[in-house]
């Protein structure tokens, strides 16, 4: 990691898009997002391979479950554990309950947890905190609902994810037409003042090649994860910025097609034990 990297200052929270237009969107999004969750998958195996080693668990909890992947997942991982499923999105919760892995399946905030203090020993949460605006608030209820040597493993985007595509319609107009997200630096100052034990902290970057750009373009409305931006511009794209867009994005063709980059942060902290 550069020293300009680490030297970045935390967000200001702004920018970020609303709760329930998140909320909204990944619900629409619940029956499609499987089939193209190529990205998701990938980066929650990274994430349950960053846990510790020996790690066990009587109770964990999913944070941001989505259509419960990886709850079923940490059931295989932890079978005599108590699996909590938690999200936003009504109609993720909808799609996921008939799929079991949790013993629980609760609509919630991340930023405010309806949990007890102390009462799980991992939150597992893969690509879902971008969308949380107020990152401090999430690490204060992570430390408060893990009991003493508990374990906060998340995985999250950050700024220069997708900038092939940011870049590519700077040149056709000056609106945000692609999804904010908080830098690092913010991450790293964030989690030093949660008051958890930082273990881990990184950020990696995941390539996903495409044929031509629509294809991209209907993944992330597949995924719900189109633009969600405050300011966004409204209405129809017409033809011709769509083929400017188009002839931009081109520039960054490799033999393996447009490529679409995200900057995942992944980290891991631990509740100190008293």
């Amino acid at each position: 990691m550069t020293d300009a990297v680490a030297a970045l200052a935390p967000d200001t929270k702004s920018g970020l898009p609303d709760k329930r237009q998140v909320a909204a969107s990944f619900s629409r999004a619940a029956s499609s997002y499987d089939a193209v969750a190529e990205l998701q998958r990938a980066v929650g195996n990274a994430l349950i391979e960053r846990l510790p080693v020996g790690l066990t668990s009587a109770r964990w909890l999913d944070l941001g479950c989505g259509t419960g992947y990886f709850s079923r997942v940490l059931a295989n991982r932890f079978p005599a554990a108590e699996g909590v499923a938690l999200d936003i999105a009504e109609g993720m919760l909808r799609h996921a309950r008939p799929l079991g892995g949790a013993s629980r399946f609760i609509a919630g905030d991340a930023e405010c947890l309806p949990l007890c203090d102390a009462s799980v020993d991992l939150i597992f949460s893969s690509l879902a905190l971008q969308w949380c605006e107020d990152f401090p608030s999430v690490l204060s209820e992570a430390k408060r609902v893990l009991r003493p040597g508990g374990v906060f493993a998340f995985s999250s985007l950050c700024s220069g994810t997708l900038q092939e595509l940011r870049d590519s319609w700077q040149t056709v107009d000056g609106f945000a037409h692609v999804n904010r997200f908080r830098p690092i630096g913010a991450y790293q100052h964030y989690c030093a003042a949660s008051g958890l034990r930082l273990e881990q902290l990184e950020v990696e970057p995941e390539v996903l090649h495409f044929a031509e750009l629509r294809q991209l373009t209907c993944e992330l409305k597949a995924l719900g994860a189109h633009n969600l931006n405050p300011g966004r511009p409204g209405g129809l794209t017409g033809r011709a910025r769509i083929r400017a867009l188009i002839d931009a994005y081109e520039r960054f063709r490799t033999p393996r097609g447009l490529p679409a980059t995200y900057q995942v942060a992944y980290g891991v902290l631990r509740k100190e034990r008293k």
